[in-house]
Formats: structure tokens, C-alpha cells, sequence
């Protein structure tokens, strides 16, 4: 908040300096109704009530033209400061890439954007008039120590009492507010996650379980809601009780004073609307401390996500560049060797996969080599640029679907088309009204699982990176359509290093090589259909992946051909069974 209060300065220093003017104007009000009282209306001098009138007048021209404009500039400088953290945090997800979901909740980033920014953002919506508050609280206890030194010093005595008092009543309030934030974070995330697999719930039969999951969670949540409502009931209860206390007792001794001829009736009418234009500075002292504790807790969650280690672009100039052309890649961990250059189906367990999709795309630590550098050691954007990893992580980002398969806006349409051609996907947006420049929402929740995963293939085949790393890339469609995936991916990958995380056969019999991940290493490599006739782990394998006894209909090479160049649409001219083969 400090950072962002120096980046405001400006905003700030003028929306306190017109805070002053509009509370340091209605302090003056009293000192004004003194003046006209004892100096005109008793005397009957009606020039004096008219110049004392006219002053009366400015005064309430220059409190109500402050004020609409203090209130402008504090409603920008809430928006400004809750944007800027906005942007603050999304800038630092930027940098952080891939490895912010498996960090941060969803749930806890949408809270950021929503709740914390508008609670970081009030309180330096109320900047302004926390410091008129301080300022014509401070003009007040001189002046009234210049016309009573008695009600002058309960002023100075009584005020800080009731602010550390309220300031006590706070401390509930901040540990209430912490944990209502957090069960509040938690339950978001739990939304999220319902609406994003809210079609495998019903799929599984799983929406009442989760809504009763649901259900308890948010009844906590409202729970802890109501444990804050109830520290906020007992500052506000004392927000009116302790400066009412104040109101009455300069009241009584005022009137006191004025009985015993001590001061003047024109200072009896100034004592009672000190008195009552008190209680605006208290309440804003109190509604600031309020706000203020409310953007302590908000900032604290801020700060955990910013606090979150980011890679430093200058620790990448001592890195030693990607070199150009084809390489060979190699997992340390595992084993596995992709030649550069080929096409690779990798046969894995599913968190194993996705493990190894990650290592080799510099997404997770581990022992990976590029052109026989540690891939640690090359620098990161370079190699976002040469190695491309796709899982089922991957989205479709709201607004034209062109420019989520598209995002640098540098492909033609013709090459957009070849890139859907690959991935089996122009059905998909020849079905839509506007094709290419439909407007989706986030996540291509519009679309089926099958569809939004060749609409991601598509994206990934469009931008042609050197390696391309897929995980399960044809999960969610037809043998069909897998078979023509599988066909066309191979063409268009020709020359380039691709590798496919599967054990899909259809994927598996176009591949130059197969590699079996088993007990964290390579266990097997070969061809798909050596491998069937030769290991029996690796049959072992296939089957229970695919079922047991399963007979699946896919193309097979035309006599002297290989699965990269079979001619597209090929009719199928065999089968193959999966099944008890030892």
C-alpha cells in the first residue's frame, strides 16, 4: 500500500488538501454564528449580521465546491489504487507463467480481482477526509481552548480516549475480517471448480455431493460473515455512543458556563455546534480505522501472491541463447532421448506424463538437456520460443476465436485453416455463425471437451515451435477423428521434433518411435507394432489402457508406405485386435 501510495502522491496530497477545505470550513461555521450572534443580533447591529451572513454564505460555497470535488478525485483514487493492484498482480502471474496454478487458487486470484481491490481501494477513497478530520479536529481544540481552557482540554483529553477506544473494539474486527477472507478465498475456489467440471459432475452423477459440499462450505463462510457483522455492529454502537458522551458533556458545561455568565450566549451556540460537528471527525476516524484494517487483510493476500519467487529477466543475460536448428532433447530423470526431428509417442502413466511434459519444457525442475546444454541454462523466453508444451491445462481465451488460435495476429487466414486442417477442427468452426471471429467466453466453455481440444492442437500446430510437446492431445474424440489426427499431425510436424504423450494405439502406430515410461524410467523403445510382438510389459500396457480385449478400426499403410505418408482419407484395410496376445 505504501508503493502504491507513492505512485499517488499527487491524486493524494490534493484530495487531502481539499479534504481540508471542506471540513476546515465547517469548523470555521460556529466561530462565524458566535460572531453574528454576539456581535449583531444581540448589539441589533444588522450590518454585522449581513457581513457575518455573507461570510456564513463562503463558507458554504467553499465546503460544498471541496467537497464535490474531493469526492471526484476520491472515487479516482479508489479506482486507481484498486486497478493498479489489479494490475500489480496480474502482471506478476505474467511472469510467473505456467507455475501459477499450481501455487495459487483460482478462486484466490478472482477474489484479488473482485473483493480485494475494491477494499484496497477504499481506503484511499477515504484519504481525503481522514485529513480534513485531523486538521479541523486540531482547529477546534485551539479555538475552544482560547474561549475555554476547561472544554479545550476535555477536547484534547476526551478525543484521543475514544479513538484508542475504538481503535480496541478494531482488534476482533481484524482477526474476524482475516478469517472470513480466507474460508471466503476457499469457497471461491470450490466454485470455480464446480462451474469449469460442472459437465463431468453430471456426467458421474456428481452435482448433489458437491452441492452438498458446497452447501457446508458456504454455510461457514456465512458464519464467519456474521462473527465480522458482529464487530462491526459493536464499532459502529460505539461510533454514536462515545461521541454522543462528548456532544453532551461540552453541552452541559457550556450551559453551565452560560448560567454563570462565564461566556456569552454567542459562545453557548458555538459550544453546542463544536459538538455536534465533532461527531463527523470521530466517525471518520472510526470508518478510517475500519477501512484501513479492512486493506491490511486484503493487502496481506496481495502480498502473498506478489511475494511468490518470479524468474528475473536480468538473471537471463548471462544465459547462453537456444541454438538454432534441430536438437536432440534429453530427460535426465527418465532417460528418454527425442531426437531432433522426430516424432515420438511417449506411453506414460498420467500424472507421470504430465511430470515429463513439464521437465521438458522448462516448466519443473529437473536434469533436461537441449543441444547437450542444461535447459536451466538457456535463456527462458527463448526457450518459450522453441518448446512448446500443451496438456489439458491449456484454455481458449475469451473474445475472437481468431485471436485465441492466433494471439501474436501474424497467421493468415489460409494458414489458420491449414492449422484447424491438422487438428481435425474445421467443423468446428464451420459450424459457428461468425466462424474465425465468433466471440467465446473464457475457457471455450461453448465448445465440448473434444472440440476445445483440437481448437488448443490447432493453436499449437499454428505457432510451429521446433519442439512440441503434447499430452493426451486426442483424449476426447472418436477413433475417427483420431485417426485423422494422427495422420495429418505427422505430416505437418515432418522435419520438426514433436512428442506425444499417449497410449492411444491409433496415435501410437503413426509414431517413428514408442518409448515406455515404467518405475520412472524408459523401459522399452522401438516401434509401436515391434513393441506389441516383443514386450510384454509393453502389451500389458496397451491393454489395460485400452480395455482388454478391445478391437479398434484404424488405417494401415498401403503396401511400401509408412503411417507419415499415407494418403489422406485412406480407407481403412485392416484391423488389429488389442487383446490376450502373450
Amino acid at each position: 500500500m505504501l508503493w502504491l501510495a507513492g505512485r499517488m502522491a499527487g491524486p493524494l496530497g490534493v484530495a487531502a488538501f481539499l479534504g481540508l477545505l471542506w471540513l476546515g470550513s465547517q469548523a470555521l461555521v460556529p466561530v462565524v454564528v458566535r460572531e453574528a450572534v454576539d456581535e449583531g443580533l444581540i448589539p441589533g447591529d444588522m450590518n454585522a449580521v449581513l457581513l457575518w451572513s455573507a461570510v456564513l454564505l463562503g463558507l458554504g460555497v467553499v465546503q460544498a465546491v471541496s467537497g464535490m470535488i474531493r469526492r471526484r478525485l476520491s472515487m479516482h483514487n479508489a479506482l486507481s489504487a484498486g486497478f493498479r493492484t489489479v494490475q500489480l498482480v496480474v502482471g506478476h502471474a505474467d511472469r510467473l507463467g505456467a507455475g501459477l496454478e499450481r501455487r495459487v487458487d483460482d478462486g484466490e486470484l478472482v477474489s484479488v480481482g473482485t473483493s480485494d481491490m475494491t477494499t484496497i481501494g477504499s481506503a484511499f477513497d477515504v484519504v481525503g477526509r481522514a485529513f480534513g478530520a485531523v486538521v479541523s479536529t486540531l482547529l477546534v481544540a485551539f479555538i475552544l481552548l482560547d474561549q475555554s481552557p476547561s472544554l479545550g482540554l476535555l477536547l484534547i483529553v476526551a478525543l484521543p480516549a475514544i479513538i484508542l477506544t475504538l481503535g480496541y473494539t478494531l482488534r476482533p474486527l481484524h482477526r474476524r475480517q482475516s478469517a472470513y477472507r480466507e474460508l471466503q478465498g476457499e469457497l471461491t475456489s470450490r466454485l470455480t471448480d464446480v462451474v469449469t467440471g460442472l459437465r463431468v459432475l453430471r456426467g458421474v452423477g456428481g452435482e448433489s455431493s458437491f452441492a452438498r459440499s458446497y452447501r457446508e462450505r458456504s454455510q461457514r463462510v456465512r458464519d464467519a460473515g456474521s462473527g465480522v457483522a458482529g464487530a462491526e455492529a459493536l464499532i459502529r454502537a460505539a461510533q454514536v455512543l462515545l461521541p454522543g458522551l462528548l456532544v453532551g458533556t461540552v453541552t452541559w458545561i457550556g450551559a453551565r458556563a452560560a448560567l454563570t455568565g462565564s461566556v456569552t450566549p454567542g459562545e453557548l451556540v458555538a459550544f453546542y455546534a463544536y459538538a455536534a460537528f465533532l461527531v463527523e471527525p470521530l466517525a471518520i476516524f472510526t470508518d478510517t480505522a475500519d477501512r484501513f484494517t479492512r486493506a491490511h487483510v486484503a493487502a496481506r493476500r496481495v502480498v502473498a501472491v506478489l511475494a511468490l519467487p518470479a524468474p528475473c529477466p536480468d538473471a537471463e543475460r548471462g544465459r547462453a541463447p537456444v541454438p538454432a536448428g534441430r536438437h536432440d532433447l534429453v530427460d535426465e530423470v527418465t532417460g528418454l532421448v527425442v531426437t531432433g526431428g522426430s516424432f515420438l509417442v511417449v506411453v506414460a502413466p498420467p500424472t507421470e506424463g504430465v511430470r515429463l511434459a513439464d521437465r521438458l519444457g522448462g516448466y519443473a525442475e529437473g536434469p533436461v538437456r537441449y543441444a547437450g546444454l542444461p535447459l536451466g541454462d538457456l535463456r527462458t523466453t527463448e526457450v518459450r520460443r522453441h518448446i512448446l508444451v500443451v496438456d489439458n491445462r491449456s484454455r481458449l481465451l475469451r473474445g475472437p476465436l481468431r485471436d485465441s488460435l492466433d494471439p501474436h495476429g501474424t497467421a493468415t487466414d489460409d494458414e489458420v485453416f491449414a492449422a484447424l486442417r491438422v487438428a481435425a477442427a474445421e467443423d468446428v468452426v464451420e459450424a459457428l455463425p461468425e466462424g474465425l471471429d465468433t466471440v467465446i467466453t473464457a475457457g471455450g466453455n461453448r465448445f465440448s471437451g473434444g472440440q476445445r481440444q483440437r481448437l488448443v492442437l490447432a493453436r499449437a500446430v499454428l505457432a510451429d515451435p521446433d519442439v512440441l510437446v503434447v499430452v493426451d492431445p486426442t483424449s476426447a474424440v472418436d477413433a475417427h477423428t483420431e485417426d485423422r489426427v494422427g495422420r495429418r499431425l505427422r505430416a505437418a510436424r515432418e522435419g520438426r521434433t514433436t512428442v506425444l504423450v499417449s497410449s492411444s494405439p491409433l496415435l501410437l502406430d503413426r509414431a517413428e518411435r514408442v518409448a515406455l515410461l515404467h518405475g520412472g524410467s524408459v523401459s522399452a523403445t522401438g516401434r509401436h507394432r515391434d513393441l506389441l510382438a516383443t514386450s510384454a510389459e509393453y502389451r500389458r500396457v496397451i491393454q489395460r489402457e485400452t480395455g482388454g480385449a478391445l478391437t479398434k478400426l484404424h488405417a494401415v499403410d498401403p503396401p511400401g508406405g509408412t503411417a507419415g505418408d499415407a494418403a489422406e482419407g485412406a480407407p481403412a484395410t485392416g484391423l488389429v485386435t488389442w487383446g490376450n496376445t502373450e
